[in-house]
C-alpha cells in the first residue's frame, strides 16, 4: 500500500467531516425554532432520526461529489 494513497484518502475523510459538519451547521441556523441539542437531550426520537437522516444525506452527497 502507497503512503501517498493513504494521505489523500485520509485527506478527504478529514474534509468530509469538516463539510458534515459545516452543513449540519447550516441546517441548524436555517430551522431556529428547533433547538436541536436540547431536543436530543430531552430523548426525542423523531428528532434524532431527522439528524441521522440529514447526516446520511449530507455523507452520501459528499461521497458522490468526492468520487
Amino acid at each position: 500500500m502507497q503512503l501517498s494513497i493513504l494521505a489523500v484518502n485520509f485527506g478527504y475523510a478529514i474534509f468530509g467531516v469538516i463539510l458534515m459538519f459545516l452543513s449540519y451547521r447550516l441546517i441548524d441556523r436555517l430551522t431556529p425554532q428547533v433547538d436541536f441539542p436540547e431536543e436530543l437531550k430531552k430523548g426525542n426520537i423523531a428528532v434524532a432520526i431527522f439528524i441521522a437522516a440529514i447526516f446520511l444525506s449530507i455523507a452520501i452527497i459528499i461521497g458522490h461529489s468526492l468520487n
